[in-house]
């Protein structure tokens, strides 16, 4: 349980650290000590209970660098950055079916429909597609864009197939 000291001392923390993204246009954290943390992502511990609570910032190896109990006790321009990038990371087109891959070997094209409609996109390799769950598996395109199918069972006997080489 949370006391007042800590709480207060998670306020301070949360005063002193910046956010913003570098040339490359990853998010860089510098926390409150001066360090500079590159390409580092926040995550929802609670996406669908609080979203606005319970916010993990993660380094490019996935450590916690910090840890934001409320969005809402952020700086403003910082607030806003979280926010965008966990609306970023969020967005997940459902794959519905699997049109075509252009080869076996990296990179790969895809084209797939979703239900945001046709798309393509680029594979880096085939280590960009992990499997989620017991059925379920997400592909990571060149962009950093995720797709997700979240039941492998419920694709066309072809799309099944093709994506199961991959896992």
């Amino acid at each position: 349980m949370a006391t007042d000291k800590d709480e207060g001392s998670r306020a301070a923390q949360l005063a002193g650290i910046s956010l913003q993204y570098d040339s490359f246009g990853r998010l860089v954290l510098i926390d409150s000590n001066g360090r500079r943390h590159v390409g580092v992502e926040p995550i929802r511990a609670f996406p669908l209970s609080d979203a606005q609570r319970g916010i993990s910032i993660c380094n490019v190896e996935g450590v916690e660098v910090l840890w934001i109990d409320d969005l809402q006790t952020m700086p403003a321009a910082s607030r806003k950055m979280v926010e965008e990038e966990l609306g970023r990371r969020e967005f997940m087109p459902v794959i519905e079916r699997i049109v075509s891959v252009s080869s076996n070997a990296d990179p790969s094209r895809w084209e797939v429909d979703t239900d945001r409609g046709r798309t393509e996109f680029l594979l880096k390799s085939e280590d960009d597609v992990r499997r989620v769950g017991p059925r379920g598996a997400i592909l990571l395109d060149s962009a950093g864009m995720r797709y997700i199918v979240p039941d492998t069972k419920k694709l066309d006997s072809a799309s099944r197939r093709v994506l199961e080489r991959y896992l």
